[in-house]
């Protein structure tokens, strides 16, 4: 955006203010005292306050050691990576690091790193910086820092500082998807001094070198964070603060956008589309899709274990009719683990079509003529992915009872819900997953693979001719090889049938109409630096 000359701005500023003073409520904080650097005068007073509601508080804000995505949404903003998504989609670009250069046998990696930078507390960053926030990951407790155990783990043999400005990585083994894994929120570098400082408190008090600092956070009411007035990047960000308010009903939330109290909302139900492209004063942002809802079928319980009746249990499922009835047709039905437009999807397999008569013959092959009964896991909160987990199983529920299973929905608080299908405990149940980087790794050897089995694989999915194809791929540094590895563990997977893949949902996100440049992410994770609001 080209800058404007000074008496423009004194008369833009004026105008701002006078508007912000009689009509915008969301803008909360108080305002500004005449004469501070952010007074109304100055070119900074354009970009005001956002407020952001979501469906729920973040449980840390120390990105290494959390694993949910409403800790992601502030994060992003707080803390940098050494390499960067582009704006829309999970391809490499310069972050903390402006080049980087890996070695013939993918197992050196040197990055050059960007000069002049600060922590938010002052600090400088630099490769000693980013040496201390590798070796916190690999000595701290695997539970902690579950990202960095399940991208790297002890493939990574040491990270050194060459120099001031240049890091090392060495490698044990090839990690084909080392730069996309270096992108994602969880491996944003931290200032080592408030570390040490604060210790375990650093969750509560982050301090990284992002476009904005943290200021407060109330607990199940709001974050707060503000405008790094020092940030490198010259004219960034345009917001003079940011505040992430947690709402947990869609509903509510949509009111609260709708009567000035927020300014963007996330979590909208698709049925509440057309209400707000009908609404002038409001708008639509549609997050590029990069998720899958699944019914995932535990390999291990029951008459599960069975490979026909978890391919008769596909066959049973009206995916269309789900997909009109919940996602208002924002949604495609899922063939295979992962969305298409993650580079190795197999278009060559065809799904399993929606036939209860062929469903029931392949129960009765497998001796379950019968049918069986089965508890069905509804899960208790809205995802992008599953909008109504209840009203999903019990449209389920009427499509395997119409086969002769008979589903009791059963549901947990959503901690519970996760900890005990983690540990194989439901017969079958709904979840999903919204990939971190964009490459198949995460989505088939994360959640499909025998070594994630206690973490992500929550079927208990274990084919060892899978594993193979999956390990080799990771290893591979040739990306025609890797492609053609996934493409034929989708076979095999789409064959042994450990989930019911359900849709690659469209989420919609909503906002008033005088946001401009605010870019939804696939990964769920939006950086806020260049979101203007007028």
């Amino acid at each position: 955006m080209k800058k404007r000359n000074g008496l423009w701005l004194l008369v833009i500023g004026f105008i701002f203010s006078v508007v912000l003073a009689g009509c915008n409520s969301s803008s909360t904080g108080g305002e500004k005292e005449p004469g501070s650097k952010d007074d109304p005068g100055s070119e900074e007073a354009a970009g005001g306050t956002l407020v952001f509601g979501r469906g729920g508080d973040s449980t840390s804000l120390d990105p290494a050691a959390t694993t949910e995505g409403e800790a992601f949404k502030v994060t992003v903003n707080l803390f940098e990576t050494l390499v960067n998504f582009g704006e829309q989609n999970t391809e490499i670009e310069p972050g903390l690091a402006t080049e980087w250069a890996p070695s013939e046998d993918g197992l050196t990696h040197t990055l050059k790193l960007q000069e002049g930078v600060k922590f938010h507390d002052g600090t400088d960053f630099n490769a000693e910086a980013v040496v201390f926030n590798f070796e916190r990951w690999k000595a701290g407790n695997k539970e902690q820092f579950y990202y960095y155990n399940s991208q790297f783990g002890d493939k990574i043999d040491s990270v050194k500082a060459v120099d001031e400005y240049t890091v090392e990585f060495k490698l044990n083994t090839p990690i084909a998807p080392f730069y996309k894994n270096l992108a994602m929120p969880p491996f944003g570098i931290a200032s080592p001094a408030a570390i040490e400082k604060f210790g375990d408190k650093f969750m509560e008090n982050p301090v990284g070198t992002g476009p904005f600092v943290f200021k407060e956070w109330k607990r199940n009411d709001r974050i707060t964070i503000e405008k790094n007035a020092d940030y490198w990047q010259v004219g960034l960000p345009k917001l003079d603060s940011v505040i992430f308010r947690s709402i947990p009903e869609n509903s509510a939330r949509l009111n609260a956008l709708a009567s000035g109290e927020v300014d963007l909302i996330d979590g909208v139900n698709f049925s509440d589309v057309p209400q707000i492209e009908g609404n002038g004063d409001l708008q639509v942002f549609e997050r590029p899709t990069l998720n899958v809802a699944y019914v995932g079928l535990t390999n291990t319980r029951g008459p599960l274990k069975e490979k026909l009746v978890r391919q008769a249990l596909n066959y049973a499922v009206d995916k269309r009719s789900l997909i009109d009835a919940f996602y208002a047709g924002a949604a495609d039905p899922a063939i295979n683990p992962m969305p298409p437009v993650v580079a190795g999807y197999n278009e060559e397999i065809e799904d399993y079509p929606y036939d209860p008569e062929k469903a029931k013959e392949l129960l009765k092959e497998a001796g379950y003529e019968d049918g069986f009964e089965m508890e069905l896991w509804a899960m208790p909160v809205p995802r992008p992915y599953m909008p109504d987990g209840q009203k999903i199983a019990e449209a389920l529920q009427a499509n395997f009872a119409d086969i002769g299973v008979k589903a009791k929905i059963v549901s947990y608080e959503w901690g519970t819900y996760l900890e005990k299908a983690n540990k194989g405990e439901a017969d079958s149940f709904l979840l999903g997953w919204t990939g971190d980087n964009g490459d198949a790794d995460n989505f088939l050897y994360v959640l499909l693979d025998e070594d994630s089995i206690g973490s992500n694989n929550y079927t208990y999915y274990k084919n060892s001719e899978v594993h193979e194809l999956l390990t080799k791929a990771q290893a591979s540094a040739d990306q025609e090889e890797r492609e053609a590895l996934y493409k034929e563990a989708q076979e095999i997977i789409k064959d042994d049938a450990p989930w019911i893949p359900l849709v690659h949902s469209r989420p919609i996100l909503a906002g008033k109409a005088g946001i401009t440049n605010f870019k939804p992410h696939p990964t769920g994770s939006d950086r806020l630096e260049n979101v203007e609001l007028k």
